[in-house]
C-alpha cells in the first residue's frame, strides 16, 4: 500500500475506532491455535523509506512482491513510515482495516518501544521484526528474523581485493553498531587475504539515510586514490552512482545496484527476503508454530551475492566462488585467531575461533587491522 489516499483514509478512520486488540491468547509463540490452515494469509509490510530506494526498503518490497504472487496470500504495504508513533498507527490500521494476521515492520527503530508496546494489545497477530533483536521475555507474539549478510560482504571484499589497483578501499557506513562493524571487518579481512597491504578507509555518516554526507564521503575517498567503494546505509544509490561518475569500482549492498553502475559495478551483498516471507507464509498456512528467531546465511538462502559485473576478472570470480562453496558447506570460519584490531590489540587470540552463529560476534565493537577509522564516528 503506497502513501496515497487509501493510507490517508485508513489513518483518519482509525481516529474513530477503538484500538482494542483481538480477543483470546496464543498458546505459546506461534499462531497455530488461532489461524490453523487459514484460507487466506493477510500479511502487512511497513517500510521506513521508499520501496524503490535501490536499498534496504526495496529489498523488503521485492520480498513482499514475491510472497504476494501466492494465490492464498493477500499482501499489502506502506512506505515512508517514520520510526515514531506513526508506525503504531500504520500497524493498527493494517490490523483493524486490512485484517492483518502477521505484520512485518521492517525498520530497526520500529522495534523498541513501538512493536513491544503494541503487540500485547493484539495477541492474535504476529509481529515479526527484521533485525534479530528478539530475546526471552518479549511478548509471545513477537519474533525476529535476520541474515548473515556479512557472508556475501566477505565475497565482495575478495573481489574488491583482486580488482583494486591502489590497494585503497572505501567503506561508507551509517552507525557503528555490531552488524555494521561486522560487515566492515569481513570486507577488509577478505580483501587483505588477497593483498595484506590493502587498507579500508571508513566514514560513518551518523544516519541510515544521509545522501549529502554519503556523496561527500564518496567524492573525498575518490580524491584520496581509493578505487573501490562499498557501504552499509539504507540506500547505496548515491555511493554507487558517485563511484561510477568518478570512474572507480563499487560493490553493492541490500539489493542489486548493477544497473546504476554498468561499468564499475563488481558484485554486492543482497538480502533474499523472498525466501523468508514465503517460508513464513507456508508455516502460517499449514498451522505450524513460528520460531521466535530465524537467522541464516548463504547456506540457508537468506542472503546472496549480486551477479558479477563485466569488469570482474576470471581469477577474482574463481576465488570468490571457491570461498562461497565453503560458506555453503558451513566450513568457512572468518573469525579465526590471531586477529588484531586497528589499534594493534589482539581481539581474538591464537587457536580461538568464532563461527557465524556465535553470539559473541553480536557484541562486536572494534575495527579489524587494516581499517583506517574509528568507531567513534
Amino acid at each position: 500500500m503506497s502513501k496515497d489516499n487509501t493510507s490517508i483514509s485508513r489513518r483518519n478512520l482509525l481516529k474513530a475506532m477503538a484500538a482494542a486488540g483481538a480477543v483470546g491468547t496464543m498458546g505459546g509463540f506461534g499462531i497455530r491455535s488461532v489461524l490453523a490452515a487459514p484460507k487466506t494469509v493477510n500479511m502487512g509490510f511497513v517500510y521506513v523509506g521508499p520501496r524503490d530506494d535501490y536499498g534496504y526498503n526495496q529489498a523488503h518490497y521485492e520480498g513482499k512482491s514475491a510472497v504476494a504472487k501466492l494465490d492464498w496470500v493477500k499482501a499489502f504495504d506502506e512506505e515512508n513510515v517514520p520510526e515514531t508513533i506513526e508506525v503504531v498507527k500504520t500497524m493498527e490500521s493494517m490490523i483493524n482495516l486490512n485484517g492483518a494476521q502477521v505484520l512485518f515492520p521492517t525498520s530497526f527503530g520500529y522495534f523498541n518501544p513501538f512493536i513491544l508496546e503494541t503487540a500485547p494489545k493484539y495477541p492474535d497477530v504476529m509481529f515479526l521484526h527484521c533485525g534479530g533483536l528478539w530475546k526471552e521475555g518479549y511478548p509471545s507474539n513477537v519474533g525476529s528474523y535476520f541474515g548473515y549478510i556479512d557472508e556475501p560482504v566477505y565475497l565482495s571484499g575478495l573481489v574488491a581485493g583482486h580488482m583494486s589497483k591502489t590497494g585503497k578501499l572505501g567503506f561508507i557506513a551509517a552507525i557503528p553498531i555490531p552488524q555494521v562493524l561486522r560487515n566492515i571487518n569481513n570486507f577488509t579481512m577478505a580483501a587483505r587475504s588477497v593483498n595484506p597491504k590493502i587498507t579500508t578507509t571508513v566514514v560513518f555518516t551518523g544516519g541510515w539515510s544521509n545522501p549529502v554526507k554519503e556523496a561527500e564521503a564518496a567524492n573525498a575517498m575518490a580524491d584520496q586514490g581509493i578505487d573501490v567503494l562499498t557501504c552499509h546505509v539504507d540506500s547505496p544509490k548515491v555511493v554507487v552512482q558517485t563511484a561510477e561518475k568518478r570512474g572507480i569500482y563499487c560493490c553493492g549492498y541490500h539489493t542489486d545496484q548493477s544497473v546504476l553502475a554498468p561499468k564499475g559495478f563488481l558484485t554486492g551483498a543482497e538480502w533474499n527476503w523472498s525466501k523468508v516471507y514465503t517460508d513464513y507464509a507456508g508455516m502460517i498456512k499449514t498451522g505450524k508454530k513460528i520460531p521466535n528467531l530465524i537467522r541464516g546465511g548463504l547456506k540457508e538462502g537468506i542472503v546472496k551475492s549480486s551477479p558479477y559485473g563485466k569488469a570482474v576478472t576470471a581469477k577474482a570470480k574463481a576465488h570468490a566462488d571457491e570461498v562461497r562453496a565453503k560458506f555453503m558447506k558451513g566450513d568457512m570460519i572468518v573469525y579465526k585467531g590471531p586477529i588484531k584490531d586497528n589499534t594493534g590489540k589482539v581481539v581474538i587470540p591464537k587457536d580461538k575461533s568464532y563461527a557465524q552463529t556465535d553470539i559473541w560476534l553480536e557484541s562486536m565493537d572494534w575495527l579489524v587491522e587494516g581499517v583506517i577509522g574509528t568507531t567513534k564516528g
